[in-house]
């Protein structure tokens, strides 16, 4: 037993001295980390200018009583759809009607004075003057009249357009009008919508000098510019409108100029006061470099890939990220088409060591 103890520990130092298991330099030989490599894809790619933008309604108008008097009946429920001509509210009319009454009398007295004096003055009966302050006299109840019949009709509070009416802010019974316009709701047209947004003046030389190199005029893209907009909770963007407005100068104070995209809202899903993202297409599809989106790093220098030289050593690429593209992420610059960026096993890299890579299509 004693022999067969020395004889294996023998051959255990014979194996370990053996030369094929140990490096040139008479250490232990390490294994290269393992990379897996892949050259960038070319796709198709539409540059956006991103921004958040706020919902608003298209038009929005305060329901006010225009004259004094008890309120009498509303017409509606809080919150629902009116449409334009509709009767919302209605304040008491008694004194009003009465008004137009006095008014139609005054004016009949009139008329009926002003023709007497009309047929006494073909007969020399009546001064020149008198006739004339009886046509005044005329003219006055007829401007009387038709002021008693538009407050008669500011008695009746119409919708001005079809849109959803808030919450009335005046219940019946209560007097109106009487120290200036009380606000009675609110009335907002949803069908279509706006949603007004900033562009910043970095993005916003930058679209000048695309829609420069394409000869367009801002001008010109307002009304046409497509303008796709999403919601907080909403993946992509679904909703598509135009550019319905651009400012004619950047904010001194912001430094940012203002621009309104108009959707035309058919199901409803956007209102008033909701954030919304907002995204501008830059011109049309251009090639453009594509990588995986695990294969771009990101640190306090910013955005970078590493990718591999000649020699399978390891170099550090800062780039300028696209947007998301191809099922990957678009790089702006910073790689070539040739360049072979390390898609897999970055954690076993290192700037400026070598490692054993494996091509990837």
């Amino acid at each position: 037993m004693m022999q067969r103890v020395a004889w294996a520990t023998c051959v255990a130092l014979l194996v370990g001295l053996s030369p094929g298991c140990r490096g040139r330099d008479g250490g232990a030989k390490t294994a290269l980390p393992p990379v897996t490599v892949a050259r960038p894809a070319v796709e198709p790619v539409t540059e956006y200018l991103e921004m958040t933008g706020t919902v608003a309604a298209s038009r929005s108008v305060n329901l006010v009583a225009r004259v004094p008097g008890y309120l009498q009946a509303l017409h509606f429920k809080d919150g629902e759809v009116v449409t334009g001509g509709q009767l919302l509210f209605t304040i008491e009319q008694g004194p009003y009607v009465a008004q137009v009454e006095l008014g139609r009398a005054a004016l009949v007295r009139a008329q009926a004075e002003l023709e007497r004096q009309e047929g006494m003055m073909k007969e020399n009966a009546t001064a020149k003057t008198t006739l004339e302050s009886w046509v005044s006299q005329r003219d006055q109840a007829k401007a009387q009249l038709d002021l008693a019949l538009i407050n008669l009709g500011y008695t009746k509070v119409m919708a001005p357009f079809t849109g959803r009416i808030g919450a009335r802010q005046v219940d019946p019974g209560n007097l109106v009008g009487s120290a200036g316009p009380t606000v009675l709701a609110t009335v907002e047209q949803l069908h279509p919508i706006y949603v007004n947004f900033n562009l910043n003046e970095r993005d916003a030389l930058r679209m000048r000098d695309l829609m420069r190199a394409q000869n367009m005029q801002v001008k010109e893209n307002v009304g046409k510019a497509p303008v796709e907009v999403g919601l907080q909770s909403e993946k992509g963007y679904p909703h598509v409108g135009i550019l319905d407005f651009a400012d004619n100068s950047l904010s001194t104070s912001t430094g940012t100029i203002a621009l309104r995209a108009l959707l035309s809202n058919d199901d409803r899903a956007l209102f008033p006061g909701l954030f919304a993202r907002v995204r501008i297409p830059l011109g049309g599809p251009a090639p453009t470099l594509v990588v995986p989106g695990a294969a771009v790093g990101s640190d306090q220098q910013g955005d970078y890939v590493l990718v591999l030289g000649a020699d399978d050593v390891v170099a550090r690429r800062s780039v300028v990220r696209g947007p998301p593209a191809g099922g990957g992420v678009a790089i702006r610059t910073g790689i070539a088409a040739t360049d072979r960026v390390i898609v897999n096993g970055i954690l076993n890299a290192r700037a400026g060591e070598k490692v054993a890579p494996a091509e990837k299509q």
